[in-house]
This record gives C-alpha cells, structure tokens and sequence, in this order.
C-alpha cells in the first residue's frame, strides 16, 4: 500500500470546546419522512479557524451512552448536488436515515475535498479527467493526498459528553485520529458500497491506497 501524505496540521492539540446553541431542525429524510435532530453549535473553536469551517453536530433522538456516529467530510458538489463522482451524497443520506431510525450522531465537517478546498477539488476533477487517481491529481498540484484533521471532531464529541463510540466509516484514519486525541471507538460499523459508473476507479483507489474496507465486488460497478 502507497504511504499517503498529509498536511501538516501543527501539534495536533485538540481544543476545549462547549456547547453554544442547541437547536431543534426538522428535516426531511431520503424516504420522504421527517426527523427533527437537535443541530450544536459550539465556542472555543481555534481563533483562527474561518468562519466557513465551523462544525456542527446533528443529534438524533436517544443516541445512547455508546452513540453511533459519523464523521462526514463536506462535499458541496456530493452532499447538495447529487454528484455522481463521489459516494459522498449516498453516505449522508444513508447515515442521517440510519440514526433518524437508531439514534445517533452525524458531525458535520467542513472540510472540502479531503480538505483541500472545493477550487482545488474541481482542478483535481480535471487532472483526474486524463486518467489518474484522485491521490495523484493531489500531488500534481503540490496538495497532500489528505488534509483533514478529525482534532476537531474529537473536541465535539467530548463536549457533548462521550468519550467512546461506535463509528460509522471504511475509513482507518478516522479511527486512528479520534484514538489519538482520546476517543475509544469500540465498534467501527461500515457504510454501503455506493459504486456507480462514475465513482468505480475513485472507491476502487480509496480502497488500494488509503485502506477504505469498502465491499467492492469485482468487475466495474453499476
């Protein structure tokens, strides 16, 4: 397996955050039903963390003292316009039905593009046009493979009182990072395989390259 890079994220120091607001949000779920979750927000967010980067936790009804949770990354071009390059949109949509039936909770992290930006993704897009992987583009525009820092995301679940969790992910880094900044996950639970004509050569890279335990079948998916 190819060593991924990734952006050097400083002493990794997790900051102490409180909860700001808590509000209710009702919201229409995949199948057409409603959910109404109760959206944090939080202080103590690094000073100089943009406004544009702040995070949210959407907390489903009775999420249990060992809740089942989802680090999701934004993906504007995925999660609001349904593309079909990614698995991003699926993955939401699965994990907000999932905890609207279980409890749970989803963090929403704003972290476009593994986090390197959505302009930067969408060049990516373009490099990845000419028939390399999604790492690769990252590297010819001088970009780590993968610049999310999941710090962040263990401060919030430490502010909304949990310590352990079963994490809903393919993703080893996530549960590595929580590890790292004091979160036990006991349980990793893993997502659907979301594969289409589009997005086939991207799963298939996400599981060679960064270790993703994403149920490929063989063949191109459709």
């Amino acid at each position: 397996m190819t060593q991924l890079t990734h952006a050097v994220k400083g002493d990794r120091e997790r900051p102490s955050l409180t909860v700001r607001t808590a509000v209710k949000v009702p919201i229409a779920l995949p199948d057409a039903s409603e959910a109404s979750p109760t959206v944090y927000s939080f202080r103590g967010l690094p000073a100089d963390l943009p406004v544009d980067k702040e995070p949210l936790a959407v907390v489903f009804e009775d999420p249990g003292p060992l809740p089942l949770v989802r680090l999701h990354s934004e993906c504007l071009t995925g999660d609001v316009f349904g593309s079909l390059r990614c698995d991003c949109g699926p993955q939401l949509a699965e994990s907000l039905a999932m905890f609207a039936e279980k409890g749970g909770i989803l963090l929403y992290l704003r972290q476009e593009g593994r986090g390197i930006g959505l302009y930067n993704k969408l060049d990516a897009y373009v490099l990845q046009d000419s028939g390399i992987d999604t790492f690769e583009a990252n590297r010819k525009l001088n970009l780590p493979d993968d610049a999310r820092d999941y710090g962040i995301a263990a401060a919030v679940l430490s502010a909304l009182g949990y310590d352990e969790i079963r994490l809903v992910t393919n993703n080893p880094d996530k549960q590595r990072q929580l590890s790292e900044h004091g979160i036990r996950v006991a349980e990793t639970v893993p997502t659907g395989c979301h594969a289409n004509p589009f997005n086939d050569y991207y799963l298939r890279t996400k599981v060679d390259f960064a270790g993703h335990r994403i149920a490929l079948g063989h063949g191109t998916a459709s």
